[in-house]
């Protein structure tokens, strides 16, 4: 490896980038999101989840920005491939095109949180009890903006570790694609269509 050679250093920040923002969402949906249920206070269950996921944002984002950042470069020193090598665009593709759509949903599920903090604070300010199950799980009690933002919230969420997770089995199924054999049948594929 020259000194020029940053595929390797791209990589290694892609795939730490995608271990942090599909492991990170994981954790937010199984434990942040549950462990409210452990909390008596009602009003707690929407605060220490959104203290948590506020927290957890920057770190969040630095991860998707590293696959972005890591993807690019990555995707630059392989455009040879991408002419030469059957189904290695399409796949590229697919991956820049999930990551596009998880980055979109995990902006949506950080602002759906915000409007879910907002909303349970305007309903405390109004003298409304606040019930909800956990962070995201309404009760039939829950003020009805909450309860919405709620389930728009967990929708979003979900699709987050989903499209992060489709992003590193796409990446794996690249890298696969670049050892000898695979090449071989990927260009052979490119120049003999069946």
């Amino acid at each position: 490896m020259s000194s020029t050679d940053s595929a390797p250093v791209a990589q290694a920040l892609h795939d730490l980038g995608a271990a942090l923002w599909f492991g990170g969402s994981v954790f937010g949906v199984a434990g942040v999101n549950k462990s409210g249920e452990d909390l008596t206070d009602q009003l707690d269950r929407v605060r220490v989840a959104s203290s948590a996921w506020r927290r957890f944002a920057p770190a969040q984002w630095a991860g998707i920005a590293a696959v972005v950042v890591g993807g690019l470069r990555i995707t630059g020193s392989n455009k040879g491939r991408l002419a030469a090598q059957s189904g290695f665009g399409a796949a590229g593709a697919t991956k820049a095109a999930l990551t596009a759509v998880g980055a979109g949903a995990t902006a949506y599920a950080a602002y759906s949180g915000r409007k879910i903090a907002q909303a349970t604070e305007a309903a405390v300010a109004r003298g409304e009890h606040v019930e909800v199950k956990n962070a995201t799980e309404p009760t039939e009690k829950t003020p009805a903006d909450v309860a919405t933002w709620q389930k728009r919230q967990r929708i979003a969420q979900y699709v987050v570790p989903a499209t992060s997770g489709a992003v590193v089995v796409l990446n794996s199924y690249l890298v696969q694609n670049y050892r000898p054999a695979a090449t071989a049948k990927g260009v052979l594929r490119r120049l003999l269509p069946s």
